[in-house]
C-alpha cells in the first residue's frame, strides 16, 4: 500500500476490483434475502417462530442480555485486534527502508536463506553460530554500528536491487588500492553454500540483527501488508458493520409483527 512496486500496485488494483465485485454481488444477495425475510414476517409466515423465540427470550432474559454483552465485547475485541495488527504491519512497511534509525525496528524475513546451518559452511559450526532465522520470523533490528566496528559473522540487513536481504558477514576486505576509503563485505546466508556474488558496501546496509526474533509472526504481518490482506480487513469490517444493522432491521420488524398479533388477539377477545 505504501511505495508499491508496479506488480504490487497491479495486484492491489486487481484485488480491489475483485473486492468491489464481491461486495456488489453479496450486497444484492443480502438485500434480496433481507427483503424476502421481511416479506415473510409481514405476511405472517414466521409468526410461530417469532412467538417461540420471544417467549424463550422472555424466559431467559438475563442470560440473553449476558450473551448480547459478550457478543458485543467479542466484536469490539476482534475489531481492535485487526486494527492494531494492521497499524503494526503498516508501521513495519513504512519504516522498512529506514537507515541507521536510533529506534529498533521490526522486519519480516521473507527468505529461508538463514533458516539453518548448511553442512558445508564449516565456519558456522566452528564458531558456534546458532542465531539462525526462519522464514516469516519477525526480527528486531538495530542501528548499524560504525563501518569499522562491524565484525566478522555479524548479521546485517542490506539492500540489493531495491530488495532487502538479511545475511551474515563471512569475509571483510579492508581498504586497499581498489577501494581505499571503505571496507567491502562478503555476505552469505547460513543455508546457502556460496557467498553473494558481489561484495556489499556499508552504504547499502540498513541495520544489524542481534538475535531478537518472534518466530512465525511475520507470516501474519506479511499477509496484512499484501493486497489480499487489505481486502480481507475491509471484508471483515464490512461484515462487522452490516450484520448488526441487518439483525436490528429484522428484530424491529419482528417486534412490529408481535405488536400487530397482540392487537389482533386483543380485538378477538373483545368480540368474544
Amino acid at each position: 500500500m505504501f511505495d508499491m512496486k508496479p506488480y504490487e500496485l497491479y495486484n492491489f488494483i486487481l484485488c480491489l476490483v475483485v473486492y468491489i465485485a464481491l461486495v456488489a454481488v453479496f450486497s444484492v444477495m443480502i438485500a434480496y434475502i433481507l427483503r424476502l425475510t421481511l416479506k415473510l414476517i409481514r405476511n405472517g409466515v414466521e409468526d410461530d417462530r417469532i412467538r417461540e423465540e420471544y417467549e424463550e427470550k422472555a424466559k431467559r432474559k438475563k442470560k440473553h442480555r449476558v450473551w448480547n454483552c459478550i457478543d458485543r465485547v467479542v466484536t469490539v475485541v476482534i475489531c481492535l485486534v485487526l486494527f492494531v495488527a494492521f497499524l503494526f504491519s503498516a508501521y513495519i512497511q513504512v519504516f522498512a527502508d529506514n537507515v541507521n534509525t536510533d529506534i529498533p525496528l521490526y522486519r519480516v524475513v521473507l527468505s529461508d536463506s538463514m533458516s539453518k546451518k548448511y553442512e558445508k559452511n564449516e565456519y558456522l559450526f566452528e564458531n558456534g553460530l546458532d542465531d539462525q532465522i526462519d522464514r516469516f520470523d519477525l526480527i528486531l533490528t538495530h542501528k548499524l554500528p560504525d563501518e569499522f566496528d562491524l565484525r566478522l559473522y555479524d548479521i546485517v540487513v542490506y539492500e540489493v536491487d531495491e530488495t532487502l536481504v538479511v545475511h551474515r558477514i563471512v569475509q571483510i576486505e579492508e581498504p586497499n588500492a581498489q577501494h581505499p576509503n571503505e571496507r567491502h563485505f562478503r555476505m552469505q546466508g547460513d543455508n546457502v553454500h556460496v557467498a553473494d556474488k558481489f561484495p556489499v558496501r556499508y552504504e547499502q546496509m540498513k541495520a544489524i540483527y542481534r538475535g531478537e526474533r518472534i518466530p512465525f509472526v511475520g507470516s501474519f504481518v506479511a499477509f496484512l501488508q499484501s493486497p489480499a490482506g487489505y481486502i480481507c480487513i475491509l471484508l471483515v469490517l464490512l461484515g462487522v458493520i452490516a450484520i448488526p444493522l441487518i439483525d436490528k432491521k429484522i428484530e424491529k420488524e419482528e417486534k412490529l409483527r408481535l405488536s400487530i398479533l397482540a392487537e389482533e388477539e386483543s380485538a378477538d377477545n373483545l368480540t368474544q
